[in-house]
């Protein structure tokens, strides 16, 4: 009974194993990890992902981010950093402001989006698309009638919805 964990070598614990709603993508120079659409209402919603760059000496840049294949008509505007300093890394979620739109953005489904660097090869990912709760809240989210990438909604959080405005 003691040799049963040894019959076979490709054990969960021998597994990378993501806990988060994100996919990754660990084949590049730079990698695409946790990456996914948080969204509040169907149709927008912004593209948040961490992305490494495995290079010790030379920097890059997110260059893009696109719809692909099917959802090829999917609208990315950019905004924030864009910079990924050697052996660094780039936050979306924290430092970005990259928001999708289109009809194919909906609660529980999932949407193609390529990441493309200056240097890196690009990336296309399958991401699932989640609501901006629990872990998700903090994320900035494009206003209803957002009609420039600057247009943001913050998301409420206990502290901010029970404040009082001063005049």
């Amino acid at each position: 009974m003691l040799a049963s964990c040894t019959l076979n070598f490709d054990e969960q614990t021998d597994q990378v194993y993501n806990a988060a709603a994100g996919v990754n993508d660990r084949s590049g120079e730079v990698d695409v990890l946790n990456a996914l659409v948080v969204a509040s209402t169907t149709g927008s919603g912004t593209v948040v992902a961490t992305l490494v760059n495995n290079d010790q000496t030379h920097s890059d840049s997110l260059r893009s981010i696109a719809g692909s294949g099917a959802d090829a008509s999917l609208t990315v505007t950019p905004g924030g950093p864009t910079d990924i300093a050697a052996n660094g890394l780039l936050n979306l979620a924290t430092d970005g402001r990259n928001f999708i739109s289109g009809p194919e953005v909906k609660l529980g489904r999932n949407v193609r989006i390529t990441f493309s660097f200056d240097r890196a090869k690009a990336i296309t990912l399958t991401v699932p698309v989640v609501g901006n709760t629990a872990e998700y809240a903090g994320v900035a989210l494009p206003s209803a009638s957002a009609s420039s990438s600057t247009d943001v909604s913050p998301s409420a959080s206990p502290a901010s919805s029970s404040a009082t405005p001063k005049p």
